[in-house]
């Protein structure tokens, strides 16, 4: 059925937890050099990719539904550094001098707000730009007000939420999480033990009418409280990881084995990589946090209960090491065991030399820009369909995330076509 979206008229206000952070200040550069035709968008679906309508036409996704333009997307944010998006730049080393400088002033008027931090939560970070909240309730009412000022202060029609910012510790889902009321008594109890930064951030912004956008593996938007929340206030949540490097490899591979029926009896995954994020991960209590986001995609893809012979006892181990002169140069190393005809073994091997944020950054645009539509198109709740851009996507207790590429992304072009009343085309007529 053919859905009513509003148009994207006015000024998208896209306000990013750790504005200066390295996928940010990537996502924002390519972003403004694209608008003055300086650089171009590549790996945005929103911007490159097409779909094929019910008659066959073949048509950039951004002609078939409303997307903001670009040009009309302005940026903000929340860090626990000071400096401006320019400078930020400059210390993540991803981009080249020559590129930032092309949007120079433009990066130069992006400033951080004071940050929502708690160090407890990210223990290899020493913020100093950070508010002083008595708080996590307090925390949630400063965010609340920045949200409010920055979007008067900037004319924006809408906001989007993007949290881009450092990996939390480890925690499992509480009593605290499993209902709205829960999470609000705990805010105002201030139990810093079960509610995270993150979360202050994600209610914050669901209170104010803005599509969240879950960037890190986290506890955090992804608990009952907040899908009753986002119901409540008609709000699109979506998360949880960006799906840019190894983990992308992996929902493409797993599917092949799969549907050529091949055994898999390991897989041995390690990274080394020295941008911030990579010293975070240094701390064994936020690597639990990655590990567990990468581990759920191969059993997911795999099923082992439903084809034991295949998948019944696959060993998958994860490493990331953090190492300061690659920077965000990442490499990923890959050693997959598999069987075949008769059960003979063979063996891939997969050598991955990836610039994290330059994958990362047009994952992020993406997300940001379908979840303004989703807002449009009066979808809330969480957005399954956002699940081909996240390493572990979010799912209520009565569904299973799915994980191949490639059925995330029919999903898209399924939830596009619905949008706009049209039908899958007949590839057998």
């Amino acid at each position: 059925m053919k859905q009513e979206i509003k148009p994207a008229t006015g000024r998208l206000g896209v306000l990013v937890v750790g504005v200066g952070g390295a996928v940010s200040t990537t996502m924002i550069t390519g972003t403004l050099a694209s608008c003055k035709g300086l650089a171009k968008p590549i790996g945005a679906i929103t911007q490159f990719a097409t779909m094929r309508m019910e008659n066959n036409d073949e048509k950039l996704i951004k002609d078939v539904v409303p997307l903001t333009d670009l040009e009309n997307i302005v940026f903000g944010g929340w860090d626990i550094f000071p400096e401006n998006a320019y400078e930020a730049s400059l210390y993540a080393e991803v981009l080249k001098e020559k590129d930032l400088n092309g949007v120079k002033e433009e990066l130069e008027a992006i400033k951080p707000m004071p940050a929502a931090f708690d160090h407890n939560w990210a223990k290899r970070l020493n913020g100093t730009h950070v508010k002083n909240a008595a708080t996590r309730w307090d925390m949630v009412e400063q965010l609340r007000q920045d949200i409010r000022d920055f979007k008067a202060a900037n004319n924006c029609d809408r906001i989007v939420m993007l949290w881009a910012a450092s990996t939390e510790i480890y925690i499992p889902m509480s009593e605290e999480h499993m209902s709205l009321e829960a999470l609000e008594k705990a805010m105002k109890a201030n139990n810093t033990e079960v509610i995270s930064p993150s979360m202050c951030y994600a209610y914050a912004s669901i209170a104010e009418g803005a599509p969240f956008v879950m960037g890190a593996p986290n506890l955090c938007v992804d608990i009952p409280a907040m899908w009753e929340f986002s119901k409540q206030m008609n709000v699109p949540i979506s998360g949880k990881d960006f799906k840019s490097g190894q983990t992308l490899l992996k929902t493409v591979l797993a599917p092949m084995f799969k549907t050529r029926m091949l055994g898999v009896s390991g897989w041995f995954s390690t990274n080394i990589l020295g941008n911030r994020d990579g010293e975070v991960l240094d701390d064994p209590a936020n690597f639990k946090t990655k590990e567990v986001s990468k581990l759920s995609v191969i059993d997911t893809i795999l099923e082992p209960k439903k084809f034991p012979d295949l998948y019944g006892d696959v060993y998958h181990k994860v490493r990331i090491n953090y190492y300061p002169p690659r920077k965000d140069n990442k490499e990923a190393w890959d050693n997959i065991d598999i069987f075949g005809w008769m059960g003979y073994p063979m063996e891939i091997k997969v050598n991955f030399l990836c610039r994290d944020s330059i994958l990362a950054a047009p994952i992020a645009l993406d997300l940001v820009l379908f979840s303004d539509l989703a807002m449009r198109a009066g979808m809330s709740g969480i957005q399954t369909w956002l699940s081909f851009f996240c390493k572990s996507p979010m799912h209520d207790g009565e569904h299973e995330s799915e994980h191949d590429l490639f059925t995330q992304w029919r999903m898209v072009k399924q939830t596009l076509r619905n949008m706009v009343g049209e039908k899958e085309p007949d590839y057998l007529a």
